[in-house]
């Protein structure tokens, strides 16, 4: 039987009483080489202390770095009854040795024993529960999917690096590409386990620690974005993702800074008149609308429970003060609105045809629709009522992939692409 047994950073130190009698027990004691160091002085002063036979020679030692150069020594100790033992980072089933260790051998000849994990030890540190956290390996990975995870906005990411493709500053860089920096707080994890382990919250813009320890991971725990000191001093459009406060419940779902970018050339926004932002999330489209046209009277729509206080609370942080917030259901609670110049239809689901009719019956002359749908299906369905409505129809689809500069270049990962459908009414005659 081979005793797989799982180590923090602090290596057979850290071990319980029953893991450290089978290591004094090994007659071959496998190890990654960060470990094997210490491994011969510590049999010996096991032994000098009594705790190990004094007639019992030294475990063969080997170095599990590459695991195709230990599973000949390994099978010879199986063949021959000989204690042995493998020591691994944190649980060996989890990203660890374990998979490959049962591919060769065989869960029958396998025991293992498991250290608490590195995320468990990480959110122990900060002292949070991570039964809401979700967690990402980047060990010879490309970037991609990290900077997918972020666009889900999640409440926690465990990110376990790969120094050799950059480690905590590869994070740092993706999460910056994504406009997120300001609604994650980044936590740098190194040597978890270890007597001088190091847990530190890393500022934005700050230098990683020159002595920054090749085993880490990095934490991203999402927090309200702090507000903008004087909302003047904000870009005219184009807003980072990040400075949104989100749903709790629904982190991630708002409009991304490139599409929104297009919906608000399409709406071709007039300097006064009224908007209506219909499905309006976290209300991003349309409070950037009132950024570029402030004497629009901008009225915001959703159905979600607590939306218009948040979208109030947006509205704040950018200096806009919308027309009026309502919490309902279109096509219902659109009778309380003003006739419109300008509607921006959000959201999804089978209630859009209703509201796009009942949008249109509204719409004064010379007046706009424009529509983000995520599938052609949806076009089939919205285009045929623009067009017998009179309206002059373009649908355009729009890609966006977002760059993140790393060590060997610049990676790019694809935004979900958007078809935008837009039907503008003949202006009035005379």
């Amino acid at each position: 039987m081979l005793e797989v047994i799982g180590t923090d950073a602090g290596g057979v130190a850290g071990l319980v009483p029953p893991s450290l009698a089978l290591v004094r027990a090994a007659q071959l004691l496998v190890a990654p080489a960060r470990l094997l160091a210490e491994l011969e002085p510590w049999w010996r002063a096991e032994q000098a202390a009594g705790r190990i036979s004094a007639g019992s020679p030294c475990p063969q030692l080997l170095a599990s770095d590459r695991p195709e150069l230990i599973f000949g020594a390994v099978e010879e100790a199986l063949a021959a009854g000989c204690p042995a033992v493998l020591l691994a980072s944190g649980d060996p089933l989890w990203f660890g040795i374990g998979r490959l260790l049962l591919q060769r051998f065989g869960a029958g000849r396998l025991r293992f024993h498991p250290a608490p994990s590195s995320l468990q030890l990480a959110f122990a540190r900060l002292g949070r529960p991570w039964q809401d956290a979700s967690w990402i390996s980047l060990h010879g990975r490309d970037p991609e999917p990290l900077a997918a995870a972020l666009q889900k906005r999640p409440a926690a990411l465990a990110v376990l690096t790969d120094p050799g493709r950059g480690g905590a500053e590869e994070v740092r860089r993706i999460l910056a590409a994504s406009g997120l920096e300001a609604a994650y707080a980044c936590w740098l994890c190194e040597r978890l386990g270890h007597p001088e382990e190091r847990v530190q919250r890393l500022a934005p813009q700050a230098p990683l620690p020159g002595d920054c320890h090749p085993l880490h991971l990095v934490l991203l725990i999402a927090e309200p974005p702090a507000a903008p000191a004087d909302p003047a001093s904000l870009p005219l459009f184009g807003l980072d993702d990040g400075l949104f406060l989100q749903h709790d419940d629904r982190p991630g779902l708002m409009t991304k800074r490139e599409v929104r970018i297009q919906l608000l050339a399409d709406l071709e926004l007039p300097e006064r008149g009224v908007l209506w932002d219909i499905g309006a999330g976290v209300g991003s489209v349309g409070l950037e609308a009132l950024r570029l046209r402030p004497a629009l009277a901008g009225w915001f729509v959703e159905q979600r429970g607590g939306s218009a206080g948040l979208i109030a609370a947006n509205a704040e942080r950018l200096g806009v003060l919308p027309a009026g917030l309502l919490e309902g259901r279109a096509p219902q609670v659109l009778a309380e609105l003003p006739d419109p110049d300008r509607v921006l239809i959000g959201g999804s689901g089978r209630e859009r045809a209703a509201v796009l009719a009942a949008v249109l019956q509204r719409l004064r002359p010379g007046g706009m629709v424009v529509i983000p749908l995520a599938t052609v299906e949806a076009l089939a369905v919205l285009r045929p009522l623009l067009e017998q409505a009179g309206c002059a129809v373009a649908v355009a689809q729009h890609q966006a992939w977002r760059g993140a500069a790393l060590a060997d270049g610049t990676r790019l990962a694809p935004l979900n692409p958007v078809l935008v459908l837009k039907g503008r009414l003949p202006a009035a005659a005379g």
